[in-house]
């Protein structure tokens, strides 16, 4: 059901070659960039006609327009049912928890006597948040999105979803009425790439939707691909790949719970990864045994989980020691990683490269989908060695504002005009002479 990768017995090599040996799914976002282009640039020309045909031809729904009224969302928070109502209170209680306090705030730094240099934190004015709606449907990641960039401050904020044939050509009600809860108002019936294309170049018309600054929020290949393709006209969070589940144990872990977590994630998507790093082969032996009664238990058996955890990307990789473990589960990156080891914190706070790190037996990584606090939108791919996971600091922008009196621009000037013309740039210089009658003062 799921390979193993076995590299005891000689030293690990470095870097780049030790990436080469682990398992990753094949992801190929430049590929995808071709087709979504023509789409993009439909959207571009036509605007909100382009993307009624295209909600025809890729969800199979007829639509007249593509925002979604508010009696719409409104209907859906009313009809929601209230265990799972409650639930997403929970949930977004606890990520506003967290997310508040990520919020910085501005500073000034005192360089020399009357010269200052402020770093103030501005929002972005308008994001564009998309919440996936193929093989699953994700309230949970409404929540995620919207979280950050309320508390960050951002005044205008739109959701936009793929239309649902067996809700009308509405995106999924429960994705509505988390918008609801959120006092989000503004959402459009729309996924994949064209929804991105809507965000970036905006629509005009009844139901147009203006441009935005900024998008976010997981998707498949077509949306990631959509991301690089108007990446420097909007900001993006990620190229959010496959879903991937790391975990580090030993033998004090249970292979009950690593194998029900390598599940969790396998159940996403056929492509996602599920890897276990152990240094203990009685622990492999348990999980690989456990993985069987436990997948005939739940569904999505066929067309996701099998084929996820006996992909390439999957395996239970074996390694001599969890000093060489760590240096696995490093140079992989995962998205989410658990450590189920003996002393776990302690492993924890040696890992340098993870989306998020779940400590212990007790912190599985489905706590972080739903109801830690922490996000759940997070770098997949091995992104996680230069990038972090959506966070509040995601929709702020930091500006210096330099504030120097006469007298501290004149204690500099003469180093200011000297690095001007050693970089052969006189007018850098002069920029400053004119200021002091063209004799620079000299300190």
């Amino acid at each position: 059901m799921i390979s193993r990768i076995d590299l005891r017995g000689d030293s690990l090599p470095e870097g780049g070659a030790l990436r080469d040996l682990l398992p990753r799914a094949e992801f190929d976002v430049e590929a995808a960039l071709e087709k979504v282009r023509p789409i993009c640039e439909d959207v571009h020309h036509r605007g909100t006609a382009a993307l009624i045909e295209f909600a025809q031809k890729f969800d199979g729904v007829e639509l007249s327009q593509v925002r979604v009224p508010a009696q719409a969302i409104t209907a859906a928070l009313e009809q929601l049912d209230p265990a799972v109502r409650a639930a997403l209170e929970e949930s977004i209680r606890r990520a506003r928890i967290v997310h508040r306090n990520q919020r910085r705030t501005e500073h000034t730094t005192q360089v020399v006597p009357g010269g200052t240099v402020t770093e103030k934190w501005v929002p972005v004015e308008r994001v564009g948040l998309y919440a996936p709606g193929g093989r699953s449907v994700y309230p949970s990641s409404v929540v995620m999105n919207v979280v950050p960039a309320q508390e960050a401050g951002v005044e205008s904020i739109a959701l936009a979803s793929p239309p649902q044939k067996e809700f009308g050509g509405l995106p999924h009600p429960t994705i509505l009425a988390a918008c609801a809860l959120l006092g989000v108002d503004e959402v459009y019936a729309v996924g994949g790439a064209q929804a991105v294309a809507m965000f970036a170049y905006g629509t005009t018309g009844p139901d147009g939707c203006p441009p935005a600054n900024m998008v976010t929020g997981p998707g498949n290949i077509w949306v990631a691909a959509a991301k690089r393709y108007f990446t420097g006209r909007i900001g993006i969070d990620t190229e959010a790949g496959p879903t991937e589940i790391a975990v580090l144990a030993d033998s004090t872990a249970d292979p009950v719970h690593v194998a029900a977590d390598l599940i969790s994630q396998a159940e996403h998507d056929p492509l996602a990864a599920a890897v276990l790093v152990t240094d203990s082969a009685e622990l492999a032996d348990a999980v690989e045994k456990e993985l069987e009664p436990q997948v005939a238990a739940t569904r999505h058996i066929e067309d996701r989980i099998k084929p996820a955890l006996a992909g390439k990307q999957s395996a239970i990789v074996l390694v001599d020691s969890l000093e060489d473990g760590l240096k696995v589960v490093d140079a992989y990156g995962a998205e989410h990683l658990e450590i189920q080891t003996a002393d776990a914190g302690a492993w924890a706070a040696r890992v340098r490269n993870a989306g998020a790190i779940f400590v212990g037996p007790w912190s599985p990584v489905s706590l972080g989908d739903y109801c830690a606090g922490s996000n759940h939108v997070l770098p997949t791919g091995g992104c996680a060695c230069h990038s972090s996971g959506l966070s509040v600091q995601s929709f702020l922008r930091g500006i210096h504002i330099v504030d120097y009196t006469r007298d501290a621009l004149a204690e500099v000037a003469h180093h200011v005009v000297t690095l001007a013309e050693a970089e052969d740039l006189p007018a850098h210089g002069a920029a400053l002479k004119a200021r002091f009658g063209w004799k620079v003062p000299q300190q």
